[in-house]
């Protein structure tokens, strides 16, 4: 089976006036399709960089990253960019949706990007809002929406695209401790539909969802070890949204 993501020797340094910051010493990880990985580790080792790295976001100061087939490791921004928008789905602590939009309007934006006619994103965004159960709520603004109801949103819009993988950057650290079980259910859902999700934690009990789990120390993978004792929601305990 060829592995989804492969990166060889990745490092990442930055240069901050007279001192060398190496945020990533050496990672070398593979990462198959259909895994569910958590990456945790203390604030400074690496993991947000690393995080970065994975969605494209930034590129490796040294390795090779290969990703769905694809070099990516050298690429310019553009072509990073069109790399986002095909291949990855991004969810952030923050939901990072837009103010002004609805519900349906946020989870399309990406299908603006694409070229996609007003029609499909319409149809499509539809369809991706009722998969995470907000058919009722796709004419509302973030501000009308609770927090989960927002990370709802946003998990819709990360797979609007069909990704290759789902990035998910402490999704549940703005919510109350039911909203994060609710949100963790979803993904847990996502998975079983055969989606590939990197989880960034640094909450143990979060990370436990997870099928294998990464864990990071000074710009280094200091473990990589498969979870077997994973955690997983108690659907009857979720209260309908």
């Amino acid at each position: 089976m060829t592995p989804l993501i492969t990166l060889k020797d990745i490092g990442r340094k930055y240069v901050i006036g007279t001192e060398i910051i190496h945020a990533l010493k050496s990672v070398t990880l593979t990462i198959n399709k259909g895994e569910f990985v958590a990456l945790m580790g203390p604030s400074g080792s690496g993991k947000s960089t690393l995080m970065n790295i994975l969605g494209c976001l930034d590129t490796p100061s040294k390795g090779e990253y290969i990703l769905n087939g694809i070099n990516v490791s050298h690429m310019t921004d553009n072509e990073l960019a069109e790399v986002r928008n095909t291949e990855i789905g991004f969810v952030f602590q923050t939901f990072n949706l837009l103010p002004r939009n609805t519900a349906l309007d946020n989870v399309a934006l990406p299908l603006v990007y694409a070229g996609i006619n007003k029609e499909t994103r319409k149809a499509r965004a539809k369809v991706s809002l009722e998969n995470v159960g907000l058919g009722n709520r796709m004419d509302h603004k973030p501000n009308e929406l609770s927090g989960g109801q927002r990370q709802r949103v946003a998990v819709a819009r990360a797979l609007i695209n069909n990704p290759s993988i789902i990035l998910a950057d402490e999704p549940t650290g703005n919510l109350d401790t039911k909203t994060s079980i609710e949100i963790m259910g979803l993904v847990e859902d996502i998975h079983a539909k055969g989606n590939t999700i990197i989880l960034v934690t640094h909450e143990e009990d979060i990370a436990l969802h997870a099928h294998r789990i990464v864990r990071m120390r000074d710009g280094l993978v200091e473990n990589d070890y498969a979870n077997t004792n994973i955690q997983t929601v108690d659907r009857h305990s979720i209260p309908a949204v």
